[in-house]
């Protein structure tokens, strides 16, 4: 009887284990599709390896003691291409450093799945499309960055409620609208803001509407 036991309980740990991916899995294959995204030239994604099953043991890559990805260091690093929305798979991401690259397309709203996010530095890109109001969710954020790309549409007034967001630069686009001034923007400076010549602003409360500024793609 109690072999019995012992040989079913043995094979519900081996489905279990067949039927659940390990976190180290999901990370890796999340990361491994934005190495298939990207060209890289100076081949700082060689040590991606997909057979590897844990991506701690990867380049640029860095883990906590339970080998989940916290950090993805990749500034500068001559990549080009699209993020990919895998990206939303790593929920343990703390920094997300992919500034000063040649990225292209859209900021995937996925990101706004990384609960956990302290820093977000894409700035100098020529990332494109709108920012997304799902990176309202990020309630860890403290740094967001976004500079220096090609970005259109409103800032999202749901961005307000980041209560711990310290630095925004959302300066060197193509945003229109108006400036959110409540909540944690209540606190940033113009410096934030400037060279978005669509952009107008600040928004007044009983003066200026948010969507006051007529078509603003």
């Amino acid at each position: 009887m109690a072999s019995s036991t012992a040989f079913h309980l043995l094979v519900l740990f081996l489905l279990s284990t067949i039927q659940s991916p390990t976190n180290a899995n999901l990370e890796g294959d999340a990361l491994y599709a934005l190495r298939r995204a990207v060209k890289d030239p100076g081949h700082v994604l060689q040590s991606w390896d997909p057979t590897l099953t844990d991506p701690c043991t990867w380049f640029h890559v860095t883990c906590d003691g339970d080998n989940r990805v916290t950090r993805l260091d990749l500034g500068n690093a001559k990549l080009s291409g699209n993020l990919v929305p895998e990206l939303g798979k790593l929920v343990h991401l703390q920094y997300l450093e992919l500034y000063m690259n040649e990225l292209v397309g859209p900021i995937p709203r996925e990101i706004g799945n990384l609960k956990s996010l302290v820093s977000l530095d894409l700035y100098h890109n020529n990332l494109t499309g709108t920012i997304p109001a799902s990176l309202s969710k990020l309630s860890n954020l403290k740094f967001l960055r976004l500079n220096g790309n090609r970005l259109t549409g409103r800032i999202p007034r749901e961005l307000t409620k980041l209560e711990s967001l310290k630095i925004l630069d959302v300066s060197n686009n193509d945003l229109c609208g108006t400036i959110p001034t409540s909540g944690s923007f209540s606190k940033l400076t113009e410096e934030s803001f400037v060279n978005n010549s669509r952009l107008e602003g600040p928004e007044l409360v009983g003066f200026v509407r948010y969507n006051a500024a007529g078509s603003c793609k």
